[in-house]
């Protein structure tokens, strides 16, 4: 899979050890990468970052799938019924971590990036909640000097979402300069900061996909699951 990645020195990237990170009664499957980017230009800086760091995530182990936003509806002008909606849903369910990566657009994220965001409900789908308990990367690129606040707001998202936002973070300045023309990241030290960013979401994701349940365990929830409980109770009793 190295092979792939022209800027990588190979002995120094380092593959987490399922088997190491993982409890006897934890999944050893791949982790599961959920990735979603905002922008549809043609020329996509944040479509590039994204699939660059899919690669890094395919070589570290990861099973990876990245959601296409083409086409995906804003949030009022269609139901949950929607084909991209449905597709975006199932996508979330089925990751244990996400990456998002967005351009900055007047200081902020994009549009696009807000709308795949909106459409990722706090409350259960079939029982289990689309980003509880999952963790999450973020990345940015900007159009000139590095800035964060992109990074920032998506961070304060993630809280939102109930996921496990890892520390580490990439944002790529000035982009247009940092690839090239068939879309491929140049050797820098933000493409570094990339693979330590990819390797530190899959260690948090296989240190934590078995015990997010219990991580995310609310008492609040707790009284609220038994309050219901006592309800049906006293109602069958009538």
């Amino acid at each position: 899979m190295t092979q792939d990645l022209h800027n990588i020195v190979p002995d120094c990237l380092d593959q987490p050890d399922v088997d190491y990170l993982a409890l006897p009664d934890e999944p050893r499957h791949k982790p599961r990468v959920l990735m979603l980017y905002g922008s549809l230009r043609v020329r996509s800086y944040s479509r590039f970052l994204t699939f660059e760091a899919k690669r890094l995530l395919e070589a570290l182990g990861a099973e990876v799938r990245v959601f296409d936003p083409a086409g995906l509806p804003l949030v009022g002008d269609a139901n949950e019924s929607h084909e991209k909606v449905i597709e975006l849903r199932e996508l979330s369910l089925w990751s244990e971590a996400q990456v998002w990566c967005s351009p900055e657009r007047h200081g902020a994220m994009t549009g696009l990036m807000k709308t795949q965001i909106d459409w990722l409900p706090l409350a259960p789908i079939g029982g289990v909640r689309p980003t509880q308990g999952r963790t999450l990367a973020l990345m940015q690129v900007c159009g000139g000097s590095q800035s964060f606040n992109t990074i920032n707001q998506l961070r304060t998202l993630g809280r939102w979402m109930r996921m496990i936002t890892i520390p580490n973070q990439s944002s790529v300045p000035r982009a247009f300069a940092e690839f090239d023309g068939e879309g491929r990241m140049k050797p820098s030290s933000y493409y570094n900061r990339v693979v330590d960013v990819m390797e530190e979401l899959v260690k948090f994701t296989l240190l934590t996909r078995g015990r997010s349940a219990y991580l995310v365990d609310r008492y609040s929830e707790r009284v609220e699951s038994a309050e219901e409980l006592s309800r049906r109770v006293n109602q069958r009793s009538i």
